[in-house]
């Protein structure tokens, strides 16, 4: 039922501009595993080349047209639906992060390595909780959330937080 969607968000990004269609980048899972995550690209095609891994900002200049579309409602999330078919995530839990974070985060935040007792999701508490992280204290902020929702692991709560995306998703707000 997907495949339309996926169908169009393909074609309008291959339009725009040169590059894969399909992003691929290191994650880093439960039990500290790294794996491929699948997003659609929505920057320019080697968006780090100069600057290396950053976070995307507010009015990220690297950011296509219509990457700023499929970021608000999170179409450029669907492929990740693949990483969740092959189980390297899951629908709900703590979004993974790159290696190249984690490292440092794990040297500066006390119980950040906490997060990978479980999959990584594809949205999570702290995704509806708190918006966007791009620094240091967004990153302790949201490891709150994270752990919160590791303590509180329920059917329940994933349903919770489930519905909750959908809202986020169809309003298509707090996107970067």
């Amino acid at each position: 039922c997907l495949s339309p969607i996926l169908l169009i968000v393909s074609i309008l990004i291959k339009l725009e501009s040169k590059g894969r269609i399909i992003f691929f980048q290191d994650r880093v899972g439960q039990k500290k595993k790294e794996f491929m995550m699948h997003k659609f690209r929505s920057m320019v095609d080697n968006a780090e080349k100069d600057s290396g891994p950053v976070w995307a900002q507010t009015d990220d200049d690297r950011i296509t047209k219509v990457g700023r579309i499929i970021r608000k409602f999170r179409l450029d999330e669907l492929p990740q639906l693949w990483d969740v078919l092959i189980g390297k995530m899951s629908m709900v839990g703590p979004r993974p992060e790159r290696k190249y974070f984690t490292e440092d985060l794990e040297k500066k935040i006390p119980f950040y390595s906490e997060r990978f007792i479980v999959k990584p999701g594809i949205t999570g508490w702290a995704q509806i909780c708190y918006s966007y992280g791009s620094n240091m204290d967004d990153a302790i902020e949201k490891l709150n959330y994270d752990l919160f929702y590791i303590k509180n692991l329920s059917i329940m709560m994933d349903m919770i937080i489930l519905l909750r995306t959908a809202k986020t998703v169809l309003l298509g707000k707090g996107a970067r």
